[in-house]
C-alpha cells in the first residue's frame, strides 16, 4: 500500500512542475542508491563465498514467471516513481 503525504506538498522552486519532477528525480535516486549498494553487498557476498562470479551474474538470461514477477515489480515501481503526477491528473479530473 503506498504511503500518501498529508498536506500541501511543499514548493522549492518558482515553478511547481520542476518541483514534481525534482520529487520523481529525488526518488528515483534514493530507490537506486539503495538498491546499487545491496547488490554491490550481494554481489560481493557470492564471490568471496565462492557461489557466483560476476561472469555468471551477467550472463544470466530470466525465463517465464521470472520475466513475469520483474515486469510486474517494474510497473508498480513506475506507478511509485509516478505518483506525483498521476496525483495531479486525478485531481484534474475531479475539477
Amino acid at each position: 500500500m503506498a504511503k500518501i503525504a498529508k498536506g500541501k506538498r511543499p514548493v522549492y522552486l518558482d515553478n511547481p512542475q520542476i518541483d514534481k519532477l525534482l520529487a520523481i528525480v529525488m526518488a528515483l535516486t534514493g530507490e537506486v542508491s539503495v538498491l546499487h549498494e545491496r547488490l554491490d553487498t550481494i554481489e560481493r557476498l557470492l564471490e568471496v563465498k565462492s557461489i557466483l562470479s560476476a561472469t555468471e551474474i551477467e550472463a544470466y538470461e530470466p525465463h517465464g514467471k521470472v520475466i513475469n514477477e520483474r515486469e510486474q515489480w517494474r510497473a508498480e515501481y513506475i506507478a511509485r516513481v509516478l505518483r506525483v503526477v498521476q496525483e495531479e491528473l486525478e485531481t484534474l479530473k475531479k475539477s
